[in-house]
């Protein structure tokens, strides 16, 4: 028997304005086909796909130290090597997305997956800065079709029943790979050079290759019209200049470049709106905003991801540099958070039928927010243990929150759009994600700089101390060499460590203060954003349907 489609079998639906029509009724005494026989087995291949898509950026964490030494990294090297991959990634997710609908769900995932792939063997072989930071470009486009595919696939396959289990399984998939990326490049760094970590994706690829062809079902969208391809290119282009601006400005100043991106993004997301509001066959129905499941879901997956995302960056640079672990027993002590987020998707799955989608959301949110702010507690002599109880909270936050959210995400889009709603829902997290490490970095990096220059500033030279300044590992770069350096020695070496973990540690603590306050203000908008039970399910249904 040939798979089921499972688009081929989704209920008829009126077009709503601006929207492509829905698959047509069944005839009169057809059957409805039931649900595709292997879904979890189907399940499984979206899972390992989407965990080396997360695992590409939380590996690379680790791996940072190594790469900065041996390809001689400058701060503006090492953050493009992270940002070369999430710009491609967030930018072409939306459009990716309506690509796979058209043509092929399963088509987009495999496709992804070898160029993803392809990505992570060239950047396991080569040895120059602008060629790693291609091969991050080249595996953040892989991602981008892989990521909306899991989606997409996973709604058209599971039936309504059973969509919510669904997505929290994929949901701890994310907070497992947050874990396991750094535990398995740890690993790896303890015998090999850091091209491996590149090559942790390669198999699991190849496996997940083979599981799209024997166990996933073909699946595209029924009836759709022509693609809109250019409002596909504004939402590149405005959401790519976004994240450019994000990332670049933040960090090294608001030069031409970050601030001609910021203007682009601020006239392209007018003109995005216009465009799909007018177009017959939008790429994205930008109506569905005035719907407050679907657009406090976004926020919360937004807000929620900014304050995540900023936490993990820096609370992990601080276990290495700060506290002295490498990157396997980094990666070890990460693993409670991914087991946190298996409590929480174990709670929403119980709670969410009973409370509500909104309940667990905005209870997730506080958790998390709550979690940021215990991070102002960390100073000098912080140890694993002040942040265990964050990581944990956090954790358990994204289990709680983040799957009932996505569910609600892709409730509010049809079978035929299926696509385009992961590609918004993936949007969302990755832009959420972008800004909280650029925004939060920055602020850590200025706060940083300032205290390292009230505690240790005249007791170097000029250039000595710049290059202290630039990070917290260049700050115990200098005190190396003042150690071994006969006019400086151990004791000046100690006192500018001491002064460099000093001044990272205040900046953890007053970063955290402003995350906080960022993820207070995004609970407080979603709560006042998401309906309540009732009329939630009522809007997604009308939405959707």
């Amino acid at each position: 028997m040939s798979p089921v489609d499972p688009a081929s079998i989704s209920p008829p639906a009126a077009p709503a304005a601006g929207r492509r029509a829905a698959t047509p009724a069944p005839a009169p005494g057809e059957q409805p086909e039931a649900p595709y026989p292997r879904r979890w087995w189907a399940l499984l291949v979206l899972c390992l796909s989407l965990l080396i898509v997360v695992m590409a950026n939380t590996s690379l964490i680790v791996a940072a130290p190594d790469m900065t030494r041996d390809l001689g990294l400058s701060s503006s090297d090492l953050q493009w090597v992270v940002d070369g991959y999430t710009v491609p990634y967030a930018a072409l997710m939306l459009v990716l997305g309506a690509i796979g609908d058209k043509y092929s769900r399963r088509g987009a995932l495999l496709t992804g997956l070898v160029v993803f792939a392809g990505g992570s063997v060239m950047g396991s072989l080569v040895d120059r800065t602008e060629l790693v930071i291609a091969a991050r470009a080249v595996m953040g486009v892989g991602a981008a079709v892989v990521m909306p595919a899991t989606l997409s696939l996973l709604v058209a396959v599971f039936p309504k029943a059973e969509r919510a289990r669904a997505i929290t399984a994929w949901t701890a998939t994310s907070g497992l790979a947050i874990a396991v990326g750094p535990l398995v490049a740890g690993w790896l760094l303890e015998d090999h050079a850091w091209g491996a970590t590149f090559l942790i994706n390669v198999p699991v690829a190849v496996v997940a290759v083979i599981g799209a062809l024997v166990l996933v079902p073909s699946s595209k969208a029924q009836g759709m019209g022509r693609i809109d391809y250019g409002g596909g290119l504004l939402s590149i282009v405005t959401v790519g200049s976004l994240v450019y601006a994000t990332i670049e400005g933040p960090h090294f100043g608001w030069g031409t470049g970050p601030v001609t991106a910021a203007v682009v993004a601020g006239l392209g997301l007018p003109a995005f709106v216009a465009w799909e509001l007018r177009h017959p066959h939008p790429m994205l129905n930008v109506r569905k905003f005035t719907l407050r499941p679907f657009s406090g879901s976004l926020l919360a997956v937004l807000f929620f991801f900014f304050g995540t995302f900023g936490a993990l960056y820096y609370s992990t640079q601080f276990l290495q540099f700060v506290l002295g672990y490498d990157a396997l027993e980094t990666g070890v002590r990460l693993l409670p958070l991914a087991g946190a987020v298996f409590a929480g998707a174990a709670v929403t799955g119980r709670l969410t039928p009973r409370l509500g989608m909104k309940a667990m959301v905005v209870a997730g949110m506080a958790i998390g927010t709550a979690g940021v702010f215990l991070l102002t507690r960390i100073d000098q002599g912080s140890a694993y243990a002040d942040f265990l109880a964050p990581m944990m909270m956090l954790g358990f936050a994204i289990g709680l929150s983040v799957s009932p959210a996505t569910d609600t995400i892709m409730g509010s889009f049809p079978e035929d759009e299926l696509g385009v709603g992961g590609g918004a829902n993936d949007t969302a997290l990755e832009l959420g994600g972008s800004l909280g490490i650029a925004v939060l970095g920055s602020l850590l990096g200025t706060s940083y700089r300032d205290q390292l220059t009230d505690l240790a500033g005249g007791h170097l030279p000029a250039a000595a101390m710049d290059a202290a300044k630039d990070s917290v590992g260049g700050g115990l770069a200098v005190a190396e060499r003042i150690a071994q350096d006969p006019s400086g020695g151990p004791l000046q070496a100690q006192a500018l460590v001491d002064a460099v973990h000093r001044a990272f540690a205040h900046g953890v603590a007053t970063t955290s203060l402003t995350g906080g306050i960022i993820m207070a203000i995004g609970a407080v908008l979603v709560l006042a954003v998401l309906p309540g039970r009732r009329a939630t399910g009522q809007t997604a249904d009308s939405a959707a349907g």
